[in-house]
Protein backbone atom coordinates (compact mmCIF):
# COMPACT_ATOMS: atom_id res chain seq x y z
CA UNK A 1 0.00 0.00 0.00
CA UNK A 2 1.00 3.40 -0.55
CA UNK A 3 0.46 6.49 1.88
CA UNK A 4 0.22 10.08 1.24
CA UNK A 5 0.50 12.21 3.86
CA UNK A 6 -0.56 15.75 3.57
CA UNK A 7 1.35 18.71 5.21
CA UNK A 8 1.08 21.57 3.36
CA UNK A 9 -1.42 23.94 5.93
CA UNK A 10 -0.83 26.81 7.48
CA UNK A 11 -1.67 25.73 11.48
CA UNK A 12 -3.11 29.61 12.22
CA UNK A 13 -4.89 28.51 15.53
CA UNK A 14 -1.51 27.07 16.61
CA UNK A 15 0.20 30.71 16.48
CA UNK A 16 3.03 31.44 17.28
CA UNK A 17 4.46 28.34 17.37
CA UNK A 18 2.80 27.83 13.80
CA UNK A 19 4.02 30.43 11.60
CA UNK A 20 3.24 30.49 7.70
CA UNK A 21 7.04 29.94 7.59
CA UNK A 22 7.17 26.99 9.47
CA UNK A 23 3.67 26.15 10.15
CA UNK A 24 2.55 23.89 12.95
CA UNK A 25 3.54 20.25 11.18
CA UNK A 26 6.85 21.18 11.07
CA UNK A 27 7.33 22.27 14.30
CA UNK A 28 8.78 19.97 17.62
CA UNK A 29 5.02 20.71 19.43
CA UNK A 30 5.27 17.36 21.26
CA UNK A 31 8.22 15.97 22.53
CA UNK A 32 11.28 16.86 20.23
CA UNK A 33 9.52 15.91 17.06
CA UNK A 34 7.28 17.40 14.64
CA UNK A 35 3.55 15.86 13.92
CA UNK A 36 4.76 15.23 10.65
CA UNK A 37 7.95 13.54 12.09
CA UNK A 38 5.67 11.42 14.02
CA UNK A 39 3.05 10.52 11.01
CA UNK A 40 5.80 9.30 9.70
CA UNK A 41 7.24 7.17 12.24
CA UNK A 42 3.90 5.59 12.37
CA UNK A 43 4.11 4.26 8.89
CA UNK A 44 7.05 3.97 8.01
CA UNK A 45 7.78 0.56 9.63
CA UNK A 46 4.73 -1.18 8.26
CA UNK A 47 4.83 0.51 4.58
CA UNK A 48 8.66 1.12 4.01
CA UNK A 49 10.07 4.68 2.85
CA UNK A 50 9.53 4.11 -1.00
CA UNK A 51 5.86 3.96 -0.52
CA UNK A 52 5.62 7.43 1.31
CA UNK A 53 4.71 10.24 -0.04
CA UNK A 54 4.47 13.43 1.18
CA UNK A 55 2.26 16.61 -0.28
CA UNK A 56 3.26 20.20 0.31
CA UNK A 57 3.71 23.12 -0.76
CA UNK A 58 6.77 24.03 -2.59
CA UNK A 59 8.05 26.24 0.22
CA UNK A 60 8.21 23.89 2.54
CA UNK A 61 9.38 21.48 0.50
CA UNK A 62 13.01 21.79 1.85
CA UNK A 63 11.76 21.60 5.74
CA UNK A 64 10.24 18.41 4.78
CA UNK A 65 13.65 16.73 3.02
CA UNK A 66 15.45 17.89 6.49
CA UNK A 67 13.06 16.43 8.34
CA UNK A 68 12.47 13.67 6.53
CA UNK A 69 15.62 12.27 5.33
CA UNK A 70 14.10 8.61 4.99
CA UNK A 71 11.37 9.58 2.16
CA UNK A 72 13.12 9.57 -1.06
CA UNK A 73 13.00 13.35 -2.26
CA UNK A 74 11.19 11.99 -5.14
CA UNK A 75 8.17 11.52 -3.25
CA UNK A 76 7.95 14.97 -2.00
CA UNK A 77 4.73 16.58 -4.18
CA UNK A 78 5.36 20.14 -4.11
CA UNK A 79 2.09 22.62 -4.76
CA UNK A 80 3.07 26.00 -6.27
CA UNK A 81 0.64 27.35 -5.05
CA UNK A 82 -2.88 26.33 -2.46
CA UNK A 83 -6.01 25.08 -4.27
CA UNK A 84 -7.32 23.30 -1.48
CA UNK A 85 -7.57 19.63 -0.81
CA UNK A 86 -9.67 18.67 -4.07
CA UNK A 87 -6.70 19.79 -6.15
CA UNK A 88 -3.89 18.61 -3.86
CA UNK A 89 -5.44 15.01 -3.60
CA UNK A 90 -5.48 14.91 -7.44
CA UNK A 91 -1.91 15.90 -7.99
CA UNK A 92 -1.23 13.52 -5.36
CA UNK A 93 -3.03 10.83 -7.42
CA UNK A 94 -1.30 11.47 -10.78
CA UNK A 95 1.72 11.01 -8.94
CA UNK A 96 1.16 7.77 -6.98
CA UNK A 97 -1.01 6.48 -10.56
CA UNK A 98 2.54 6.57 -11.98
CA UNK A 99 4.74 3.80 -9.65
CA UNK A 100 1.55 2.60 -8.55
CA UNK A 101 -1.15 -0.04 -10.28
CA UNK A 102 -5.07 1.02 -10.32
CA UNK A 103 -5.86 -1.42 -7.69
CA UNK A 104 -3.29 -0.62 -5.23
CA UNK A 105 -4.93 0.58 -2.23
CA UNK A 106 -3.85 4.20 -0.81
CA UNK A 107 -4.10 5.42 2.66
CA UNK A 108 -4.73 8.99 2.74
CA UNK A 109 -3.58 10.92 6.08
CA UNK A 110 -2.27 13.88 7.74
CA UNK A 111 0.39 15.26 9.08
CA UNK A 112 -0.91 17.64 11.67
CA UNK A 113 -2.48 15.15 14.08
CA UNK A 114 -1.52 13.04 17.31
CA UNK A 115 -2.02 9.40 18.32
CA UNK A 116 -1.14 7.76 21.81
CA UNK A 117 -1.68 4.04 20.59
CA UNK A 118 0.26 3.74 17.08
CA UNK A 119 0.10 0.11 17.64
CA UNK A 120 -3.78 -0.05 17.20
CA UNK A 121 -3.51 2.49 14.35
CA UNK A 122 -1.02 0.27 12.38
CA UNK A 123 -3.44 -2.18 13.35
CA UNK A 124 -6.33 -0.07 11.75
CA UNK A 125 -4.20 0.67 8.48
CA UNK A 126 -4.05 -3.10 8.16
CA UNK A 127 -7.21 -3.74 8.26
CA UNK A 128 -8.40 -1.28 5.77
CA UNK A 129 -5.66 -2.41 3.29
CA UNK A 130 -7.39 -5.59 3.24
CA UNK A 131 -10.57 -4.41 2.72
CA UNK A 132 -9.70 -2.48 -0.35
CA UNK A 133 -7.58 -5.46 -1.57
CA UNK A 134 -10.18 -8.25 -1.44
CA UNK A 135 -12.64 -4.87 -3.17
CA UNK A 136 -15.31 -5.80 0.03
CA UNK A 137 -15.22 -1.49 -0.21
CA UNK A 138 -14.40 1.15 -2.30
CA UNK A 139 -13.40 3.71 0.45
CA UNK A 140 -12.59 2.49 3.62
CA UNK A 141 -12.94 5.43 6.40
CA UNK A 142 -10.61 5.46 9.68
CA UNK A 143 -12.65 6.45 12.51
CA UNK A 144 -11.79 7.17 16.62
CA UNK A 145 -13.65 5.44 19.27
CA UNK A 146 -15.16 8.70 20.58
CA UNK A 147 -13.59 10.02 24.54
CA UNK A 148 -16.39 12.55 25.39
CA UNK A 149 -18.92 14.20 23.15
CA UNK A 150 -16.41 16.50 21.16
CA UNK A 151 -18.56 19.37 19.23
CA UNK A 152 -15.34 20.33 17.77
CA UNK A 153 -14.71 17.42 15.42
CA UNK A 154 -16.33 15.34 12.66
CA UNK A 155 -18.83 12.73 13.50
CA UNK A 156 -19.21 9.49 11.03
CA UNK A 157 -22.71 7.29 11.67
CA UNK A 158 -22.08 3.43 11.79
CA UNK A 159 -24.47 1.07 10.25
CA UNK A 160 -24.52 -2.33 10.55
CA UNK A 161 -21.49 -4.67 11.07
CA UNK A 162 -20.06 -5.62 7.80
CA UNK A 163 -17.36 -8.38 8.54
CA UNK A 164 -13.84 -8.45 9.64
CA UNK A 165 -10.82 -7.93 8.12
CA UNK A 166 -7.40 -8.93 10.29
CA UNK A 167 -9.71 -9.01 13.46
CA UNK A 168 -10.99 -5.92 13.40
CA UNK A 169 -14.45 -5.11 12.92
CA UNK A 170 -15.92 -2.99 10.17
CA UNK A 171 -19.31 -1.37 9.98
CA UNK A 172 -21.33 -0.37 7.17
CA UNK A 173 -21.27 3.90 6.26
CA UNK A 174 -24.03 6.00 7.84
CA UNK A 175 -23.01 9.28 6.91
CA UNK A 176 -20.58 12.06 7.92
CA UNK A 177 -21.77 15.21 10.27
CA UNK A 178 -19.14 18.14 10.79
CA UNK A 179 -19.40 19.83 13.93
CA UNK A 180 -22.68 19.09 15.50
CA UNK A 181 -23.90 21.38 18.05
CA UNK A 182 -23.26 20.36 21.44
CA UNK A 183 -26.86 19.07 21.88
CA UNK A 184 -26.71 16.77 19.19
CA UNK A 185 -23.12 15.76 19.53
CA UNK A 186 -24.40 14.12 23.30
CA UNK A 187 -26.85 12.57 21.78
CA UNK A 188 -24.24 10.88 19.00
CA UNK A 189 -21.84 10.34 21.96
CA UNK A 190 -24.45 8.37 24.27
CA UNK A 191 -26.00 6.54 21.24
CA UNK A 192 -22.47 4.25 20.58
CA UNK A 193 -22.66 3.95 17.23
CA UNK A 194 -21.12 7.13 16.08
CA UNK A 195 -17.74 7.74 16.19
CA UNK A 196 -15.12 10.77 15.56
CA UNK A 197 -13.86 11.31 11.69
CA UNK A 198 -10.49 11.37 11.54
CA UNK A 199 -10.30 12.37 8.32
CA UNK A 200 -8.21 9.27 7.42
CA UNK A 201 -9.33 6.72 4.77
CA UNK A 202 -7.62 4.08 2.83
CA UNK A 203 -8.92 3.37 -0.98
CA UNK A 204 -7.11 3.12 -4.16
CA UNK A 205 -5.69 5.04 -6.60
CA UNK A 206 -7.81 3.95 -9.52
CA UNK A 207 -11.17 4.79 -7.25
CA UNK A 208 -9.76 8.30 -6.36
CA UNK A 209 -9.10 9.00 -10.13
CA UNK A 210 -12.51 7.74 -11.27
CA UNK A 211 -14.13 9.71 -9.17
CA UNK A 212 -12.23 13.30 -10.19
CA UNK A 213 -13.31 11.88 -13.86
CA UNK A 214 -16.86 11.37 -13.19
CA UNK A 215 -17.45 14.16 -10.95
CA UNK A 216 -14.56 16.91 -11.42
CA UNK A 217 -14.08 16.43 -15.11
CA UNK A 218 -12.64 19.58 -15.79
CA UNK A 219 -10.22 19.07 -13.04
CA UNK A 220 -9.31 15.73 -14.24
CA UNK A 221 -8.77 16.83 -17.71
CA UNK A 222 -6.23 19.58 -16.48
CA UNK A 223 -5.10 16.72 -13.93
CA UNK A 224 -4.28 14.54 -17.00
CA UNK A 225 -2.56 17.26 -18.62
CA UNK A 226 -0.06 17.98 -15.61
CA UNK A 227 0.32 13.51 -15.38
CA UNK A 228 1.66 13.35 -18.85
CA UNK A 229 4.57 15.24 -17.92
CA UNK A 230 5.72 13.55 -14.91
CA UNK A 231 9.47 12.66 -15.20
CA UNK A 232 10.31 15.13 -17.90
CA UNK A 233 11.43 18.39 -18.25
CA UNK A 234 8.21 20.17 -18.90
CA UNK A 235 6.92 18.88 -15.51
CA UNK A 236 7.66 21.93 -13.24
CA UNK A 237 6.42 24.53 -16.44
CA UNK A 238 3.17 22.23 -16.85
CA UNK A 239 2.67 22.62 -12.90
CA UNK A 240 3.65 25.89 -12.49
CA UNK A 241 0.97 27.00 -15.56
CA UNK A 242 -2.28 24.72 -15.04
CA UNK A 243 -2.26 24.24 -11.04
CA UNK A 244 -3.05 27.86 -9.80
CA UNK A 245 -6.13 27.64 -12.67
CA UNK A 246 -7.04 24.51 -10.76
CA UNK A 247 -10.91 24.63 -9.28
CA UNK A 248 -10.54 25.78 -5.02
CA UNK A 249 -12.96 23.22 -3.66
CA UNK A 250 -12.35 21.00 -0.30
CA UNK A 251 -12.10 17.17 -1.39
CA UNK A 252 -15.22 16.67 0.97
CA UNK A 253 -17.42 18.94 -1.17
CA UNK A 254 -15.53 17.69 -4.77
CA UNK A 255 -15.62 14.02 -3.86
CA UNK A 256 -17.14 12.52 -0.63
CA UNK A 257 -20.75 14.17 -1.27
CA UNK A 258 -21.16 12.05 -4.21
CA UNK A 259 -19.79 8.52 -2.55
CA UNK A 260 -21.98 6.15 -2.89
CA UNK A 261 -22.64 5.06 1.12
CA UNK A 262 -22.86 1.26 -0.35
CA UNK A 263 -19.11 1.45 -1.50
CA UNK A 264 -17.63 2.46 1.68
CA UNK A 265 -16.69 0.88 5.30
CA UNK A 266 -15.86 2.58 8.36
CA UNK A 267 -13.36 0.88 10.87
CA UNK A 268 -12.74 2.44 14.04
CA UNK A 269 -10.74 1.71 17.64
CA UNK A 270 -9.51 3.14 20.71
CA UNK A 271 -6.01 4.68 18.64
CA UNK A 272 -5.93 8.15 21.09
CA UNK A 273 -5.70 10.01 17.93
CA UNK A 274 -6.52 13.72 18.35
CA UNK A 275 -6.33 16.44 16.50
CA UNK A 276 -4.41 19.37 17.99
CA UNK A 277 -6.31 22.29 15.90
CA UNK A 278 -5.81 24.51 19.01
CA UNK A 279 -3.13 25.34 21.50
CA UNK A 280 -5.86 24.65 24.00
CA UNK A 281 -6.78 20.93 22.28
CA UNK A 282 -2.76 20.11 22.11
CA UNK A 283 -3.08 20.55 26.03
CA UNK A 284 -5.90 18.43 26.06
CA UNK A 285 -4.41 15.70 23.94
CA UNK A 286 -1.18 15.53 25.78
CA UNK A 287 -2.48 15.62 29.14
CA UNK A 288 -6.79 16.14 29.40
CA UNK A 289 -7.01 16.39 32.98
CA UNK A 290 -8.13 19.59 34.08
CA UNK A 291 -5.68 19.59 37.33
CA UNK A 292 -2.91 19.36 35.50
CA UNK A 293 -0.78 21.96 33.19
CA UNK A 294 1.37 20.96 29.79
CA UNK A 295 4.78 22.73 29.82
CA UNK A 296 7.65 22.90 27.69
CA UNK A 297 11.10 24.52 27.92
CA UNK A 298 12.23 26.74 30.76
CA UNK A 299 9.55 27.08 32.56
CA UNK A 300 8.18 27.50 36.46
CA UNK A 301 3.95 27.39 37.07
CA UNK A 302 2.89 27.33 40.30
CA UNK A 303 -0.99 26.92 42.06
CA UNK A 304 -1.62 26.84 38.43
CA UNK A 305 -4.13 24.36 36.39
CA UNK A 306 -5.47 22.70 33.14
CA UNK A 307 -2.58 25.74 31.12
CA UNK A 308 -0.05 25.25 28.79
CA UNK A 309 2.73 27.03 28.95
CA UNK A 310 5.88 26.64 26.37
CA UNK A 311 8.82 27.90 26.11
CA UNK A 312 11.13 27.89 22.76
CA UNK A 313 14.11 30.50 24.40
CA UNK A 314 16.47 28.61 26.15
CA UNK A 315 18.13 31.69 27.28
CA UNK A 316 14.43 32.99 28.95
CA UNK A 317 12.20 31.81 32.09
CA UNK A 318 8.66 32.05 31.81
CA UNK A 319 7.06 31.73 35.20
CA UNK A 320 3.26 31.32 35.74
CA UNK A 321 1.67 31.64 39.03
CA UNK A 322 -2.25 31.05 40.12
CA UNK A 323 -3.08 30.63 36.08
CA UNK A 324 -6.04 28.19 35.37
CA UNK A 325 -7.58 27.54 31.19
CA UNK A 326 -4.28 29.90 30.20
CA UNK A 327 -2.35 29.39 27.53
CA UNK A 328 1.11 30.86 27.46
CA UNK A 329 3.40 30.92 24.49
CA UNK A 330 7.32 31.91 24.22
CA UNK A 331 8.50 32.40 20.89
CA UNK A 332 11.92 34.30 19.96
CA UNK A 333 9.57 36.16 18.04
CA UNK A 334 6.21 36.76 19.93
CA UNK A 335 4.22 35.85 22.77
CA UNK A 336 0.66 35.10 23.34
CA UNK A 337 -0.92 35.12 26.59
CA UNK A 338 -5.31 33.80 26.17
CA UNK A 339 -7.36 32.16 27.96
CA UNK A 340 -8.32 28.74 26.68
CA UNK A 341 -12.28 30.27 26.11
CA UNK A 342 -10.64 32.83 23.56
CA UNK A 343 -8.35 30.44 21.97
CA UNK A 344 -10.28 30.66 18.66
CA UNK A 345 -9.79 33.97 18.12
CA UNK A 346 -6.48 33.78 17.51
CA UNK A 347 -6.98 32.66 13.78
CA UNK A 348 -8.75 35.75 12.80
CA UNK A 349 -6.61 38.15 14.83
CA UNK A 350 -3.37 37.04 13.31
CA UNK A 351 -4.78 36.85 9.63
CA UNK A 352 -5.44 40.07 9.82
CA UNK A 353 -1.78 40.99 9.92
CA UNK A 354 -1.80 40.05 6.22
CA UNK A 355 -0.58 43.37 4.26
CA UNK A 356 0.28 45.13 7.74
CA UNK A 357 3.21 45.46 9.39
CA UNK A 358 2.83 42.79 11.30
CA UNK A 359 2.40 40.19 8.75
CA UNK A 360 6.47 39.20 9.43
CA UNK A 361 5.14 38.18 12.65
CA UNK A 362 2.45 35.66 11.75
Amino acid sequence: MKVIIFAGGFGRRLWPISLSSSPKQFEPIIGDRSTIQLAVDRVLPQFGAENIFISTNQRYADIIREQLPDVPPENVIGEPTRRDLAAAVGLAMAHLAKSGTPDEPVGILWGDNYMKDVAVFQSVMSSAEKIIQDKEADMVFMGESPRFANANLGWINLGDKRGEASGNAFYNFGKLTYRPEQSLCEEMYASGNCVWNTGYFVTSIGYVQDSYRKHMPEMAKELDEIAATLGTDEYQATLDRIYPTLESISFDDAILTHLDPAGAAVLHAPMGWSDPGTLYSLKEAINPSADENVTRGLVIDEHSKDSLVYNYEDHKLVMGIGLEGMIVVNTPTSVLVVHKDDIKKVKAIVEGFAGTDLEKYS
